[in-house]
């Protein structure tokens, strides 16, 4: 049997770039390009080098790296089975050593995702695939992807739409080689810092969309885990991330509130204090006045619902817990237990997979309920104050002329 040597590698190549060069289409296949496979070949030989594979191994996994993304523009939900379908039609003429192709063959099958390599030639094609995800110019190339996959998909993608799904995706990603982990790792961490940084600048603009952004994430992640036989790594990472998201909200929420507050009891206080009693002397000022206080206490009244805080009974039975009732995650649900009690709860929760997870899917949900009750509040009391500047304004104006 034959190994595979320099020069079938370089006939691989051109068979591989000729590929690309006839059905790429440039206008879609923005980020899965030439480029990018060369990209992958040059990370996979790195990694080799890195892992100390021997020259067999190097090579049979330089022809995987090559072959990986052929059949993108077959099937892009299954381009890997379609990269060995291309892989074994072209290989075979050269009577290659069965260890090499099953290499080749397993390499290219272990890059689809989520990805669960399960050898050192699998851990090291899936970590040289997704070496740009430490890559200096990680934003030019995520952005290429994002203009692709919008026209597979046929559904605009928004950059911040797909910043928060890249975030997901860093959060729940981890390399498998040690030279992977050693030297991609601190670019890795970079990238996903800037990530966090542009994800947040567009949180702040966006306020208002992000509570209905954050409860459409929530249902397809309620979706995605009914369908999950199991749970990764990446789905606790993501519920954290979006837990800490509305926080964030709420507590942005919580500081508006507390300056409408604040502002408006200066005022009122001005106003008791100057221009009540002056209203002998000054009648005309009654109207204006009583109509800014108004309005005023209106708009304290709604900020002071806004984040005013809503509990249970805190109590639950054991019936609650056995049949997944009762959501441990929140102390409103058993601030009034007894200690035992709700020690012996926790350890049900934590012996139940799908009722711990169920019980986070619902703490997220509620979590969303209360944001959005407390945004829907906070707004009507910026509209009411800005109204009662307004109308306070012209009566104030209506009165000094005497109308």
């Amino acid at each position: 049997m034959n190994k595979i040597n320099q020069q079938i590698i370089s006939e691989v190549e051109a068979y591989v770039s000729e590929h690309f060069n006839k059905h790429a289409d440039k206008e879609i296949f923005k980020y899965h390009s030439l480029d990018h496979t060369k990209y992958v070949v040059n990370a996979a030989k790195e990694v080799a080098a890195g892992e100390q594979f021997d020259e067999d191994e190097t090579n049979a996994l330089i022809v995987a790296a090559w072959f990986h993304d052929v059949g993108y523009f077959e099937a892009p939900k299954m381009h890997e089975m379609k990269g060995v379908e291309h892989a074994m039609n072209f290989l075979k003429k050269y009577e290659l050593d069965e260890m090499q192709l099953k290499i080749i063959n397993e390499a290219i099958l272990k890059t689809s995702w989520p990805q669960v390599p399960s050898c050192k030639y699998s851990r090291a094609i899936c970590d040289a695939d997704l070496k740009h995800l430490s890559d200096p110019n990680y934003f030019d190339l995520v952005e290429a992807l994002r203009i692709e996959v919008s026209h597979l998909r046929q559904k605009q993608f928004k950059k911040r739409e797909f910043l928060s799904l890249n975030q997901i995706f860093f959060e729940h990603h981890g390399y498998f080689t040690q030279y992977a982990k050693d030297n991609w790792n601190e670019g890795k961490a970079i990238n996903l810092t800037k990530i966090e940084e542009k994800v947040a600048k567009f949180q702040s603009k966006n306020e208002s969309k992000v509570v209905d952004q954050l409860t459409k994430e929530n249902d397809k992640l309620k979706r995605k885990l009914e369908k999950a036989s199991g749970y990764s790594r990446g789905v606790e990472s993501m519920f954290r991330l979006t837990a800490r998201n509305q926080i964030n909200l709420s507590s942005i929420a919580d500081n508006k509130s507390n300056i409408l507050i604040t502002v408006n009891t200066i005022i009122i206080s001005i106003l008791v204090s100057t221009l009540v009693r002056k209203f002998d002397d000054s009648p005309e000022l009654i109207i204006p006045t009583l109509t800014f206080l108004t309005f005023s206490l209106i708009t304290i009244i709604c900020s002071i619902l806004s984040t005013r805080p809503q509990i249970s009974h805190g109590k639950f039975t054991e019936d609650d817990i056995k049949s997944n009732k009762v959501n441990l995650l929140f102390f409103g649900n058993f601030f009034n237990m007894k200690l035992d009690e709700y020690e012996w709860a926790v350890e049900e929760l934590m012996k139940n997979d799908n009722y711990l997870y169920s019980t986070m899917i619902k703490d997220q949900y509620l979590l969303g309920k209360v944001l959005a009750k407390k945004y829907r509040l906070l707004r009507l009391a910026y509209n009411i104050f800005m109204v009662g500047i307004i109308i306070s304004v012209i009566l104030f104006i209506l009165s000094q002329m005497g109308i």
